[in-house]
């Protein structure tokens, strides 16, 4: 088949390489021209394990053509996904002007009947109007129809994910498009039972409880950990416990500092902003966001009780700037705020992380942060080491490193993964919940 993709930030970059990687012809349009050049030579903006490869490998296939020119891409294609960024506002509302900057360039641009398909993340109803605004101001003479097809991308898997998906959601109220976007997904799913076809609003408002059951699944367990440590309980051995039923499982039940990146936050207040216009009050919804808020801010409060409020004698070393492992993305990390809170408190960082030290730079470069090439240089003349992003190369630690380059032996576990027995070689280990 015959793609376009317009957006290459991170959803729509994965998906039309992924489909490039099927065998389709994918145009990846964006407005961006230094990017769209950038990508044509192999030059990935974001990271993701394995994307740049695949990237290379399509355009070499000539399976994969990278343009700022949506005409050009339109006129040999008749499937559109739309994978704009929905940004929230300062009101926590979704920002769709960029998904309707796009109608508008497919309203002046489309010259041959076509689906159109709404990859972006985008609150209940948007499809329609999508539709209706293309009508209304398409300038050739064609027929549209519209589909939701949300996607579940886990950022450092996304390409795992996305060529094996445990489940493909069609949303559309027309048998033709649901027909053709099972064919273009069948090389996908051998299991024919992954694909669910349902009404447009439907698929739009699945993506958003689906964010938000997995937000509330980790707010609900940092508020219990909160209640652990109050107690005396232990809340790695809670978590124990209640993760083997089956009902309940192991995933995204972890005490940490809070969840980030860009889907969680923005979707969760996405679906409370939804439920407000239509007359309802989201309690759960609202606490689950302020919960995640406020759990930021343990580390934090953590640090005072042992080194005061005046922080500025104290050098911090800080391990993790990315909001998850093996990725560089830093939206609404909850290294911004620890650190931000630390430097408000006159401390000093020396912060590294293996991916994401340039995005992070973009959001909060200030002087009393120093950047540093390895986790081991971060350690000298620091007071403590605060670990705040989960990655595979922090879980093994060695404590002659530490011992000789720390200058006391401090630790703040902001995600849990060091064992106990780490005290039992002097050092000083503050968790979460524990």
């Amino acid at each position: 088949m015959n793609l376009t993709v317009i957006g290459t930030g991170y959803v729509g970059l994965v998906t039309g390489t992924c489909f490039a990687e099927m065998g389709n012809k994918v145009y990846c349009v964006d407005i961006d021209e230094e990017k769209i050049n950038n990508l044509k030579k192999g030059i990935i903006p974001i990271y993701e394990p394995h994307l740049a490869t695949m990237v290379i490998d399509n355009q070499a296939k000539e399976n994969l053509f990278f343009t700022t020119n949506l005409k050009e891409a339109l006129d040999d294609s008749n499937i559109i996904f739309i994978a704009v960024g929905t940004p929230e506002d300062d009101g926590g509302k979704v920002n769709l002007n960029f998904v309707f900057t796009v109608a508008k360039q497919i309203a002046e641009n489309i010259t041959k009947d076509s689906l159109i398909v709404t990859k972006s993340t985008v609150p209940v109803g948007t499809g329609f109007e999508i539709k209706k605004f293309i009508d209304e101001n398409k300038v050739n003479d064609v027929h549209i129809e519209i589909a939701s097809n949300p996607e579940f991308l886990k950022e450092g898997v996304a390409i795992e994910d996305c060529l094996h998906p445990d489940r493909v959601i069609i949303g559309t109220e027309s048998e033709k498009a649901a027909q053709t976007l099972k064919e273009l997904y069948e090389p996908f799913v051998a299991n024919h039972d992954r694909f669910i076809v349902m009404d447009v609003k439907s698929a739009e408002m699945t993506k958003y409880v689906a964010n938000a059951m997995l937000a509330t699944k980790i707010s609900f367990m940092n508020e219990i950990a909160n209640i652990c440590e109050l107690t005396g309980a232990n809340v790695q051995n809670v978590r124990l416990g209640i993760g083997s039923d089956k009902r309940i499982g192991y995933k995204f039940i972890y005490a940490g500092c809070g969840y980030g990146g860009s889907c969680f936050p923005k979707d969760v207040k996405g679906l409370i902003n939804t439920s407000l216009e239509n007359g309802y009050i989201p309690s759960i919804l609202s606490m689950v966001d302020e919960v995640n808020e406020a759990q930021k801010m343990v580390i934090v409060d953590k640090i005072t009780k042992r080194f005061g409020d005046d922080l500025s004698n104290f050098t911090f070393a800080v391990w993790g700037l990315a909001f998850k492992p093996q990725t560089d993305d830093v939206r609404c990390a909850p290294s911004i705020t620890i650190i931000s809170e630390l430097i408000k408190r006159g401390a000093h960082i020396k912060a590294y992380d293996s991916k994401a030290i340039e995005t992070f730079r973009q959001v909060l470069d200030d002087e009393n942060i120093e950047f540093t090439k390895s986790k081991y240089d971060a350690l000298d003349d620091a007071d403590a080491l605060i670990l705040i992003t989960e990655w595979k190369e922090f879980r093994s630690l060695d404590l002659h490193e530490l011992s000789k380059r720390l200058n006391q032996k401090i630790i703040f576990d902001g995600r849990n993964i060091y064992p106990k027995r780490i005290q039992d070689e002097g050092f000083e280990l503050y968790q979460i919940g524990c």
